[in-house]
């Protein structure tokens, strides 16, 4: 029987690479160059299920997926959280000592940049950091270095010269798990979330209104994010997380409140909460 397939974007060994790995190990995972051609390769049957990074703690929302999710009639059918470790890597041969040059993809080489400035080493800004790993590996010049993860290190056969040279140690990224077949968790099941896209009617006060539901009836949303639909400035889309499955009561009357002053209103999602949730931790005044 042929394994079932996982799409991610990236080369191999990128941290959606290996997010694929602990998720789903019983999957085969797909590269593919972009996200669009990650929900091309969903959508088309080529494969069962997609990984795709939404948020990561310290860098803010990967944009492309609010604006592809709402019209890929794809589905979110879970939620895997993965801890960002930085390995700093290079070719056989290779020291702290021979390095110059560190190649990485922006965000990774930010992340980073105690470490680097550390060693004097000069930052090469790369398209990805699997794809850093890959390129550093085929030119085979010892005063070449890169930072990727640690799967990356063994596919590409580099040496890691440093571990997790990270700033911050709580560097997180938030993936959804999309399908093609509607697959809600059943109610009842645990902690859930919801996720949504809605856009509120042209009347003043609308998403002031439309946000009221959920306040009265005590249901916790841990993600609201608006963006524009279409190049137009006045076409807002808005895209929520909320704790709850639609058959609860009272996220029965809060999303029935929603939808009376929206225009448009689609559940993404419903899908269990991550055990991660539960290690977040809210600061007391």
């Amino acid at each position: 029987m042929a394994r079932k397939k996982i799409v991610f974007q990236g080369e191999l060994g990128a941290n959606s690479h290996l997010a694929c790995q602990e998720a789903y190990p019983d999957y085969e995972p797909v590269p593919c160059p972009t996200f669009e051609d990650c929900f091309t390769a969903l959508t088309g049957g080529d494969v069962d299920l997609g990984m795709i990074p939404i948020e990561n703690s310290v860098a803010g929302r990967v944009a492309d997926i609010h604006h592809l999710m709402p019209t890929s009639s794809l589905h979110i059918v879970a939620e895997w959280f993965l801890p960002i470790r930085n390995q700093l890597m290079a070719p056989k041969g290779a020291s702290l000592k021979t390095i110059k040059t560190v190649q990485s993809h922006v965000m990774a080489l930010g992340q980073c940049r105690g470490t680097i400035r550390d060693l004097k080493l000069k930052p090469v800004v790369a398209a990805d950091t699997a794809g850093s790993a890959r390129e550093v590996s085929e030119a085979r010049d010892i005063t070449r270095a890169a930072i990727a993860s640690r799967l990356a290190a063994e596919i590409y056969g580099l040496d890691i010269l440093k571990e997790n040279v990270e700033d911050e140690s709580h560097s997180t990224t938030r993936f959804v798990v999309l399908s093609r077949e509607k697959k809600w968790v059943a109610h009842g099941q645990g902690k859930t979330i919801t996720t949504f896209v809605f856009r509120v009617r042209n009347v003043p006060a609308a998403l002031y209104k439309a946000m009221g539901g959920f306040a009265t009836n005590g249901v916790n949303m841990t993600k609201l994010e608006s963006y524009m639909v279409g190049g137009n400035f006045f076409a807002t889309q808005f895209y929520a997380d909320v704790e709850g499955h639609p058959d609860d009561r009272a996220l029965v009357f809060a999303l029935e409140e929603l939808a009376f002053f929206s225009k448009e209103l689609t559940i993404l999602g419903v899908y269990p909460a991550h055990p991660f949730r539960d290690t977040f931790k809210e600061e007391k005044d």
